[in-house]
């Protein structure tokens, strides 16, 4: 009897054309580090009283699809779960290599369908109706770089076959911590130790009352873009701008010497005024938990420009 490792699980892509119905093709592999996206159905206790002191039997409660993907973020792939954040991009160029440019602040998202598979039990779990509601990751010195997406389905319909076909293959070409810069106003930000970007769309689940107990749909809300900027304290251009209360223009951008670049515009930061502590000998540093708000000349809070030689997402 053979057992699951998650050394051979897969898992596939597709957008959706009506929200919560699987297509019947088009699907797309997908690199993954690690998923948590599954249904759960909990149970209640039942509150009867006069049937002595044993319990009656629990009562079912409605059922939840949602978890987290983490995924790396590469040169090909990362465009699908960008397009699930942002909505469809505007695509430039007549030849490889392509710009694909996501912009915030759409009223509608695309919904996906993503099959994840265990062919050793087999057992291949279709998630219909996946929304993203964040997406975030870190920017550090060293380490492998990946992002985690959270994710609100409608439902799980499990099977022993796969319902994804053969998925389209991607070249895995994936940006490093060492391909990573940080960028204010358009000059480089120095001394950073470490950022921590998060964009969430603060999905809004529609929870109406259907014979199945799946939810009607996840409708995006006002869309939050915060973050985290620790840096070794050098000077004073940071706290000065916090203390004015004025906003900047943060990049956070990765490049492989290929040419292919990932690109995140966020157009109005505004900083915290922090805290400077001197905790001991060893170097001062100071933390920025900022906050991005629409900037009225872009007419938009963020941009995420991703370049690579694919056509169209």
């Amino acid at each position: 009897m053979a057992r699951a490792q998650g050394a051979r699980a897969q898992m596939a892509l597709a957008f959706e054309t009506n929200y919560g119905t699987p297509p019947a093709s088009g699907y797309t592999r997908m690199p993954f580090a690690s998923a948590t996206l599954g249904a759960e159905q909990p149970l209640l206790n039942s509150e009867l009283l006069g049937y002595g002191r044993d319990p009656l039997p629990p009562i079912k409660d409605a059922v939840t699809s949602d978890g987290d993907v983490v995924v790396p973020i590469d040169a090909q792939a990362f465009g699908f779960w960008l397009k699930a954040a942002f909505g469809a991009p505007t695509t430039t160029g007549s030849e490889a290599p392509y710009t694909h440019e996501f912009q915030s602040g759409a009223w509608v998202l695309p919904s996906i369908s993503i099959e994840t598979g265990m062919p050793e039990v087999p057992r291949y779990a279709m998630y219909s109706g996946c929304v993203l509601d964040q997406l975030s990751w870190q920017m550090q010195r060293s380490g492998l770089l990946t992002a985690t997406a959270r994710l609100v389905a409608q439902g799980e319909a499990v099977g022993t076959t796969t319902s994804a076909g053969t998925p389209a293959e991607l070249a895995l070409k994936r940006f490093g911590h060492f391909n990573g810069s940080i960028k204010r106003n358009g000059t480089p930000l120095g001394n950073v130790v470490s950022a921590e970007i998060t964009y969430a769309n603060n999905l809004d689940r529609i929870e109406t009352i259907r014979a199945d107990g799946r939810i009607d749909g996840a409708d995006p809300s006002i869309a939050a873009l915060t973050g985290r900027v620790e840096v070794r304290f050098a000077d004073q251009t940071l706290v000065t701008q916090a203390i004015d209360g004025d906003p900047c223009e943060m990049e956070f951008a990765y490049v492989l010497p290929s040419g292919e670049s990932f690109t995140f515009t966020v157009h109005a930061v505004y900083l915290p005024r922090p805290r400077i502590e001197i905790s001991g000998p060893q170097g001062v540093q100071a933390s920025f938990d900022w906050q991005a708000a629409r900037d009225a000349t872009e007419g938009r809070m963020c941009t995420a420009t991703l370049v690579n030689d694919i056509e169209a997402y």
